[in-house]
């Protein structure tokens, strides 16, 4: 591969950085007045990156000596984390006005997060892959604190921080593991090496350290401690992306690993992903029943959509992480929604307002935003004919094929304790008394995502299942 083909392979991670750089002075130069122009400037940088992604450098192959690759996966999995991104820098100068905390600093961070997030499910090398992974991390430490003076927000940071330093370490002790038995770093020699030696007790550990390294990335279970503190703690705006984006680069990186780096150990790490996928749909389905913070339950919401993802990737097979992809493409529709939603919570004061009770008899006072939650709810809880059904019904499909019935049947069962809190939350906000008013929003731009969210997750989605289950499969075909 020639050079500049080479250099055009990684124009997306280009755009971003260049643009971050740029975005960066202006914000130095500027301050914080000029923050509303450098979120508009970030958005148009993403819709750039998204554009790149279209044509023949997008899908080059390896790159760079293997150290990257550009390929069907990459590019679906890149459009996704683009989107969510873009939606995050969006929804907050509307969030932040309210406060006077926005910073010119925000959309520069999502986007340097974004480059390491693309750096990652491009990763074809473990020393790419944890480059690509502390970018995204160190710019995630900063915007869980970046409203210095809130407690919970700096405490978020703190936590996030010390806890992710903890997985570092041990996806790093795994990737020595792996280099140390396997003699390369690239996950071609890897998948080489155990072909051709089999599967060895240093292997094998390496692999579970790196497992669990990525494990945290991902909220699974046992890896998850971090998530519903960090949830609550950090600013509104910023739990959007860590629920969304982050979530889709990581499960894109694990099934990269997995298929590409481990594919003759899928008897090994197929017993690891069943354990962390039924663990997190259990502990996710009841920890959250007791949540009376609504940001806390989404968190647990999210390792337990986690959970049913893992199952498609269980399935090891084109199928299965079609379906991962599926699963991820639509939780990113209904994640956002509800946080745009949770983002129009506000008392007469103009105060963030995050319990539950307040939800009582929104019905009555904001039905259209009542309407819109209710739907995100039953979407999330997988409940027909919402189009958060189907991503469901295809991980379990994925599964039965596979072999795996009772996995399928276990996941199907997790999902109906699941909805128990989910419906908690339309009942408050349909029958319960209604609580003290929420202050009205005219805010277009959350106004117009809430209805662009709530579209997508509604019937009408099922048209897109033509289009949508032909990118996955080629996306996931480009990994075997």
């Amino acid at each position: 591969m020639t050079g500049s083909v080479t250099l055009a392979a990684s124009v997306p991670e280009l755009i971003l950085s260049i643009g971050a750089m740029l975005l960066l002075l202006v914000a130095g130069w500027r301050g914080d007045e000029a923050s509303r122009g450098i979120s508009w400037a970030a958005v148009a940088l993403f819709v750039a990156a998204s554009v790149s992604l279209i044509g023949a450098p997008s899908h080059a192959g390896i790159a760079y000596g293997g150290l990257y690759r550009a390929d069907a996966f990459a590019g679906f999995a890149k459009l996704l984390i683009y989107i969510a991104s873009a939606v995050s820098i969006m929804l907050a100068p509307g969030w932040f006005s309210r406060t006077g905390a926005m910073r010119a600093e925000y959309p520069v961070l999502i986007l340097l997060s974004a480059t390491g997030m693309g750096i990652m499910v491009s990763a074809g090398d473990l020393l790419t892959l944890y480059v690509g992974l502390e970018l995204q991390s160190l710019a995630a430490y900063v915007l869980a604190s970046c409203m210095r003076r809130d407690l919970r927000s700096a405490e978020a940071g703190l936590k996030y921080f010390v806890l992710g330093a903890l997985a570092s370490g041990i996806l790093l002790y795994g990737i020595s593991l792996l280099y140390g038995f396997t003699g390369t770093t690239q996950f071609s020699g890897i998948h080489a090496a155990i072909a051709d030696r089999g599967l060895s007790t240093g292997i094998l550990f390496g692999l579970v350290f790196v497992f669990a390294g990525l494990a945290f990335k991902i909220s699974a279970v046992p890896f998850h401690m971090w998530t519903p503190d960090v949830y609550e703690g950090a600013p509104t705006p910023v739990t959007a992306f860590f629920a969304s984006a982050p979530k889709v680069a990581a499960m894109a990186l694990m099934v990269r690993v997995a298929v590409e780096a481990m594919g003759p150990a899928t008897d090994a790490w197929r017993q690891i992903i069943i354990f962390s996928s039924l663990a997190s749909i259990v502990l996710g389905a009841v920890a959250a029943i007791g949540q009376t913070n609504i940001k806390r339950l989404l968190a647990y919401s999210s390792i337990n959509n986690v959970g049913f993802a893992l199952i498609g990737l269980a399935a090891g097979t084109p199928e299965g992480v079609a379906s991962v992809m599926t699963y991820m493409t639509v939780y990113i529709a209904m994640t956002l929604g509800s946080f745009l939603c949770i983002i129009r919570m506000r008392d007469l004061d103009g105060a963030p307002v995050e319990s539950i009770a307040a939800l009582s008899g929104l019905s009555r006072s904001r039905p259209g935003l009542a309407a819109a939650l209710a739907m995100f709810m039953f979407s999330l809880a997988g409940i027909p004919p919402l189009f958060g059904f189907y991503p469901k019904l295809a991980v379990f499909g994925a599964a039965t094929n596979a072999g795996y019935f009772w996995l399928a049947v276990a996941g199907a069962v997790g999902s109906v304790v699941g909805a128990y809190y989910y419906l908690k939350i339309v009942k408050t906000m349909y029958f319960d008394e209604p609580a003290p008013l929420l202050a009205s929003s005219d805010d277009k731009i959350e106004g117009g995502l809430i209805a662009l969210s709530a579209l997508a997750i509604s019937p009408l989605g099922y048209l897109a299942i033509p289009v949508l289950s032909a990118a996955t499969l080629t996306a996931a075909k480009a990994l075997f």
